[in-house]
């Protein structure tokens, strides 16, 4: 794969047309593509400074099972059981959740096999198979 794409930030004819052709569908793709075009390089560096202030961020997190100690030893035990029994917690409303979208699928599919069987019923009780032509309504009358 080359490292050259049709459309990178640069003065490009297809750059160009994209920006034009976005002022002329809407002005802010238009402009989006001018931003693109003038700041589009730095996109890169952008992404890597956010990706290390998010590690920054919520590194320490990470590192330490969820949050740093502390140094009170009471409470470190008491949130570490705090933090299981909301896992629990958790845990138990995920299955409560799945078991009612599992209901609610069955009910759906209930209610939409009711729906087709009706319509069947009333579909049999009217198909040109199971009444008789009248008079006029032969497919070779049309002709």
């Amino acid at each position: 794969m080359t490292k050259t794409a049709l459309i990178r930030p640069a003065w490009t004819p297809a750059t160009i047309a994209l920006m034009v052709v976005g002022f002329v569908v809407f002005w802010p793709l238009g402009l989006a593509m001018l931003a693109y075009i003038l700041w589009g390089d730095r996109l890169g560096e952008f992404k890597g400074d956010w990706g290390k202030a998010r590690e920054g961020l919520f590194g320490s997190c990470r590192k330490h099972g969820g949050f740093a100690r502390t140094g009170n030893v009471a409470f470190d035990e008491w949130r570490s059981r705090e933090l299981e029994r909301l896992a629990e917690e958790r845990r138990k409303l995920e299955e409560l959740r799945e078991e009612f979208d599992a209901y609610a699928r069955e009910l759906r599919r209930a209610k939409d096999q009711q729906e087709f069987d009706r319509f069947m019923a009333e579909r049999s009780k009217s198909t040109p198979a199971a009444r008789k032509p009248r008079k006029g309504e032969g497919l070779l009358d049309d002709v």
